[in-house]
C-alpha cells in the first residue's frame, strides 16, 4: 500500500479509537513529516486523502482539524421541519410543468469511505495551479482584454483553432475551424445537435441500455425513441438496418469508444456498416466520445467521424472528464451548416462561452500541459485500479 495511504489509515484508526478527538488540531505537515521521517509531500497527500474522505477539515491559515461530524454511517433521527417555510413556492401564473422531463440530480455522500460513480475524474488530479498560471499570464498581456468583450457563440477563436489542429492530429478528423464549436460540456453539444436536427415525432435510435441524459434530451424534444440492444460487440447494427427499412430514421445516437454504461467498444466492422447505413438512409449520427483520452488495455480506436466522408456524423467530446466536472468545456465537430445553426441556437440560450477560460485552456493545449496531465492521470488510475483489485482478491 502507498505510504501516504498507510499514514492516512493510521490516523483514521486513531480517530476511531478516540485518541484523536473531534475538533483537535493536528500537527503541521512539516512537524508530522519530521516525526515520521518521511517527505512533507507524503504527509500532504495523506492529509488530502483524509480531507477528501471527510475525516479532517482544513482551515486556511489555521491548520487541519479532526472533523466534528465523522464519516461513519449512523442512523439519524427524523425531525419535523420547524420555522417559517420558504415563501413564493408557487407562481401566480401558469407554468407548463408537464413540458419538461426531469433529470436526476447527481449527489455525492459527504465523507463517504467509498464512492462508486460512472466515471467522474478525481478532481484532486486536476491541473488547477497550471490553469491559474495561464490566467495570470494572459491577464498581463494587453491582447487579453479582448476576451473580456462579447465573442463568437461558436467559441473563442484561439481555442477553436487549437482544438481543430489537435483533433486533426490525434483523431484524424478531416476538419477546419468552420467544423468545430466549443460548448459547455458534452451535454450542451448533444442538446444543440439534437435541437438542430429533430422535430416532434421524429424517429431516433438509441442503445439499450444507453446514456440516460441523452435519452431524456431526445424525449424533451418530443422525439420517438427506438431502442436497439447492445451486446459484447456494441450496438446491434442488424436491428438498426431493420428499423431503417420500416421507419424514416432521423438520428442515431451511439457511444462507440466506451459505451455507457456497459463500456464495450464498437467493433470496426459495425462502425463501417453504421456509416454505410447512414449514407444510404440519410440519417445523422451523433457520436458521443466523452472519454477518448482514457483507456487501460489498448490504444483508443479512432472515431467513426474520422472515416465519414459524406457528412453524416456529428462528433461530440468534453474536457470535463479530462480536467474536472466543474470546468464546463466541450466541443462539437460537424458539417459547417450544422455548426452555424447550432451557434445561432446557442445565442438564444447562452450568449457565448467563457472566453477567458477557453483562452487559458488553449494555452494548456499549445504548451503540452494537457497531454502530460492525461498521461499522469491515466497512470494514477491504473495504479488505483490495480490496488483496488488486490484488495478485492484479499
Amino acid at each position: 500500500m502507498p505510504l501516504y495511504l498507510q499514514i492516512a489509515n493510521g490516523l483514521v484508526s486513531q480517530i476511531r479509537r478516540g485518541s484523536l478527538r473531534r475538533g483537535l488540531r493536528l500537527p503541521g505537515s512539516r512537524d508530522m513529516a519530521r516525526s515520521l521521517k518521511v517527505h512533507r509531500k507524503t504527509i500532504v497527500a495523506a492529509l488530502d486523502e483524509l480531507q477528501a474522505q471527510g475525516w479532517i477539515i482544513a482551515v486556511p491559515r489555521k491548520g487541519c482539524f479532526v472533523a466534528e461530524q465523522l464519516p461513519d454511517f449512523r442512523p439519524q433521527r427524523i425531525t419535523d421541519r420547524t420555522g417559517n417555510e420558504a415563501a413564493l413556492i408557487k407562481a401566480n401564473f401558469p407554468v407548463h410543468e408537464n413540458g419538461f422531463v426531469e433529470f436526476p440530480a447527481a449527489s455525492l455522500t459527504p465523507g463517504a469511505l467509498l464512492t462508486i460513480n460512472d466515471g467522474f475524474p478525481d478532481v484532486r488530479l486536476a491541473p488547477i495551479d497550471l490553469l491559474l498560471r495561464e490566467f495570470r499570464s494572459l491577464s498581463k498581456r494587453t491582447v487579453f482584454r479582448k476576451y473580456l468583450a462579447y465573442g463568437d457563440p461558436a467559441g473563442s477563436p484561439r481555442l477553436v483553432e487549437t482544438l481543430s489542429q489537435f483533433l486533426s492530429d490525434t483523431r484524424s478528423l478531416p476538419i477546419t475551424t468552420n467544423n468545430i464549436m466549443v460548448t459547455k460540456g458534452a451535454q450542451m453539444g448533444i442538446y444543440l445537435a439534437a435541437s438542430v436536427l429533430l422535430r416532434p415525432g421524429d424517429e431516433v435510435i438509441v442503445g439499450e441500455p444507453n446514456y440516460f441524459a441523452a435519452n431524456l434530451t431526445f424525449q424533451q424534444l418530443k422525439a420517438r425513441l427506438n431502442r436497439v440492444p447492445v451486446d459484447e460487440q456494441g450496438i446491434d447494427v442488424d436491428a438498426i438496418e431493420k428499423l431503417c427499412r420500416k421507419k424514416k430514421i432521423r438520428l442515431l445516437y451511439v457511444i462507440p469508444h466506451h459505451h455507457h454504461p456497459t463500456t464495450v467498444t464498437l467493433t470496426p466492422e459495425r462502425r463501417l456498416r453504421l456509416l454505410e447505413l447512414a449514407t444510404r438512409y440519410r440519417f445523422a449520427i451523433i457520436e458521443d466520445d466523452y472519454d477518448y483520452d482514457f483507456h487501460y488495455s489498448s490504444t483508443p480506436v479512432l472515431p467513426m467521424a474520422s472515416l465519414d466522408h459524406h457528412g453524416n456524423t456529428i462528433y461530440i467530446g468534453t474536457l470535463s472528464k479530462t480536467l474536472a466536472p466543474a470546468i464546463r468545456v466541450g466541443f462539437m465537430v460537424a458539417p459547417g451548416d450544422v455548426i452555424r445553426l447550432a451557434a445561432r441556437l446557442r445565442r438564444t440560450l447562452d450568449r457565448q462561452g467563457d472566453s477567458m477560460m477557453e483562452a487559458a485552456i488553449a494555452e494548456l493545449y499549445s504548451n503540452g500541459t494537457i497531454g502530460r496531465h492525461i498521461k499522469k492521470a491515466v497512470k494514477t488510475y491504473h495504479e488505483r485500479r490495480d490496488h483496488f483489485c488486490r484488495l478485492l482478491s484479499e
